[in-house]
């Protein structure tokens, strides 16, 4: 599916009558919000007459439980997103009020549409005057300008705080909205109707809007909008709302709110016949439209406490996703924490790209962008210590790439560009390179996998446990895991390991290459071993090698080894060290070092950068390497969902070499489908995903 490129919002700025200076879109004839005062009028218009007050209060202090506990918003117009920070302002006051420590935590989400999304520089400056107006808004602005992210068409997923997402869909609402699951349940609490005036945007009041409104709502969803327009009424009542005509905010005479109160079994039963179709129901033989089977299907589990298998990047990105929903979790490891493919010294986190009309539904390029932001967050949560990711930029050497310059040049900067022969020369410090084709990323860096490890293993809702799962067994309304203890520091080598049983609500099964063994309806994935070489350069060396990571077919990159690095692998502490591979050997299970695949690597980097031909010897003796074994799918997508018919059993596996790209978006919509909360996946992307997909029904040859 293609979509056209975001096009930022066009803008002239006029005086309200409080003397601020607002935004009014060009393209549109319309202001952003009332010229009388635009951030009260949020506060009343959306946050007041759609009771969000009284209605944050009442999740806020409800007994725990855990079906959804999540208050969910859709917005048709992000615009200055005025209306996101009177809700979230709202959300924390309300939540310091109450000073809750119940578990699941209540969560905000806060989904909202834009088309002409406003550049980060005119956001900055239509916000500027309501942080003076408002000091209490001050953090909330500054942290939303920090990461609102690169204008490119796709859903982005901000975590504004961690009880409170922000889903960012950019690209048009009515397609957007067609593209949001709730086959798990999900459905809008409220919705902000803020697009510009029907007259001026009959696009954001259409038909097909008002149907997606329907089938993502449920009894007692809430709407409220400015306009009092006969579109809007008609299109509201038809739907199933009753309407009501309020007083309306400064010059405005009269608004409109609604609630759904009818047409709720039709609804049902339009989503049960879309939901049966899916590919992924199919695959299940759920192809009935019986009602009771429906709600059967759409309640989530509640779910207290999932053991995860596995600690490798999906496993522990996963642990987070649900620990942050307030969900215990318990981590069942047989090896050390990233044992397997994921605990390379440093992982490169750089785009493999397309063409930009694809972007949208590009789960790399996507999981990139998230993984970039959620990899910045967590350095923030332990910053006096080794950071998990270090901006360093990349540049592309275009050998082995899905894009040309021509294509390259359609994208923002910001996120990717082509730098001139000479800027790339300076960049990187190879003078004797040609590089006139190139692909510059602004925003890729480095991974420290150990440093990511370390922060995720010391929340509070996140144990792990040295164990190797044997059974997996129904047990009450849970699961019954039959383990065995493979801590052996403390048993004598003559003694048995010793047996154990755990109990669960749920399991997600993220063993990498071995998640077959575990659920013979996870995908036989195709085996690849990868062997990733490094070494400690010299000062003569140092000073002619890449300054910056290069992607040429295989990668390269400096790093400094930290303390936490040898805990995994053998580096100079205190040294730099220079890294590059990795090799890609099918079916091949072995972890033994191969100095066959050391000089390989070495050979693919000199032949891409010949002037490194001299730098690094052919001597590999005094290098270092690390072996790993990757699950790749026959169509390079993860697998990524639900196995049993009860909401069990799930699986995050076959990353192949993209896990730390692809782990944190793909452990976000896991978290969200097992939880009843809208995934930041079309529902498309999320079929391709599936386990039980078209493509994975035949297995590989031999």
């Amino acid at each position: 599916m293609t979509t056209a490129p975001i096009t930022p919002a066009r803008l002239e700025w006029r005086e309200d009558d409080m003397g601020n200076v607002v935004p009014v879109s060009i393209d549109f004839a319309d202001v952003y919000y009332s010229l009388s005062d635009g951030l009260n009028e949020s506060r009343y218009v959306f946050v007041q007459q759609n009771h969000l007050p009284e209605r944050f209060l009442s999740h806020l202090t409800a007994p725990a439980y855990s079906n959804n506990p999540t208050f969910s918003i859709a917005e048709l117009g992000f615009g200055t997103g005025l209306n996101l920070l009177a809700t979230w302002q709202l959300w924390r006051q309300l939540k310091q009020q109450q000073q809750t420590d119940k578990r699941p935590q209540p969560r905000l989400h806060f989904i909202s549409f834009e088309k002409y999304p406003l550049s980060h520089a005119d956001l900055k400056r239509a916000l500027q005057c309501w942080q003076e107006k408002d000091p209490s808004l001050s953090s909330l602005i500054e942290q939303l300008l920090t990461l609102y992210p690169t204008l490119v068409a796709g859903c982005h997923r901000l975590h504004l705080e961690d009880d409170v997402t922000l889903d960012l869909w950019l690209g048009d609402a009515s397609d957007n909205l067609a593209k949001l699951n709730n086959d798990n349940g999900a459905y809008i609490d409220a919705w902000f109707l803020d697009g510009f005036a029907p007259s001026c945007n009959e696009s954001l009041w259409a038909e097909q809007i008002f149907s997606q409104i329907q089938r993502l709502s449920a009894y007692s969803t809430t709407v409220a909008t400015f306009s009092c327009a006969g579109v809007v009424k008609r299109g509201l009542k038809d739907i199933g709302f009753s309407i009501q005509k309020v007083k309306g905010f400064g010059r405005k005479r009269e608004m409109l709110t609604a609630t759904l109160t009818n047409n709720q079994l039709n609804h049902l039963d339009n989503h049960s016949e879309k939901s049966c179709n899916s590919e992924n129901n199919h695959k299940n033989g759920n192809t009935t439209n019986n009602l009771a089977k429906l709600l059967q299907k759409t309640q989530p589990r509640q779910l207290h406490h999932v053991s995860i298998i596995g600690a490798g990047i999906a496993g522990l990105s996963t642990a987070w996703a649900l620990a942050n929903r307030g969900i215990k979790v318990t981590i069942l490891e047989q090896n050390a924490p990233l044992s397997g493919a994921s605990g390379n010294p440093r992982a490169l986190l750089a785009p493999k790209m397309t063409p930009i009309h694809h972007i949208a539904e590009h789960l790399h390029s996507m999981g990139y962008l998230y993984s970039q932001r959620y990899y910045q967050q967590l350095n923030s949560k332990n910053p006096e210590k080794t950071s998990v990711f270090e901006a360093t930029a990349t540049l592309d050497l275009l050998l082995k790439a899905n894009v040309d310059t021509q294509q390259i040049a359609d994208y923002p900067d910001g996120m990717a560009t082509t730098l001139s022969e000479d800027d790339a020369k300076k960049y990187t410090g190879l003078q004797q390179q040609p590089l006139l084709d190139n692909l510059y990323l602004p925003q890729a860096g480095l991974v420290n996998p150990m440093a990511l490890a370390n922060i995720i293993l010391a929340h509070p809702l996140i144990t792990l446990k040295p164990y190797q799962v044997q059974e997996i067994q129904p047990y009450q309304e849970g699961l019954l895991l039959h383990c065995i203890n493979t801590n052996t520091q403390s048993q004598q080598k003559t003694q048995q390991q010793e047996s154990s049983q755990s109990s669960t609500d749920a399991v997600i099964i993220s063993a990498g290459n071995h998640s077959h063994l575990l659920d013979k309806r996870i995908f036989k994935c195709r085996l690849i071993r990868g062997q990733l070489s490094w070494l400690t350069p010299s000062t003569e060396q140092l000073a002619q090698l890449p300054k910056l990571p290069l992607k040429y077919g295989g990668y390269c990159a400096l790093f400094d080894a930290q303390p936490i690095d040898a805990h995994n692998n053998t580096v100079m502490v205190g040294k730099p060290q220079f890294l590059f591979g990795a090799s890609f050997v099918r079916n091949d299970t072995s972890i033994d070092s191969r100095e066959n695949e050391q000089l390989s690597n070495r050979q693919k980097l000199v032949t891409a950068i010949p002037a490194l031909e001299k730098v690094i010897s052919n001597d590999s003796r005094d290098w270092q390497s690390r072996v790993g074994i990757r699950a790749q799918t026959p169509d390079y997508h993860p697998i990524l969902g639900q196995l049993d018919t009860q909401g069990k059993v799930w699986t995050l596996c076959g990353m192949g070499s993209k896990g730390f790209a692809f782990s944190p978006l793909c452990a976000q919509a896991l978290a969200d489908q097992m939880t009843g909360s809208f995934a930041p996946l079309s529902r498309d992307m999320l079929a391709r995903l599936s386990p039980h997909r078209a493509r994975l029904q035949t297995p590989l040859a031999e």
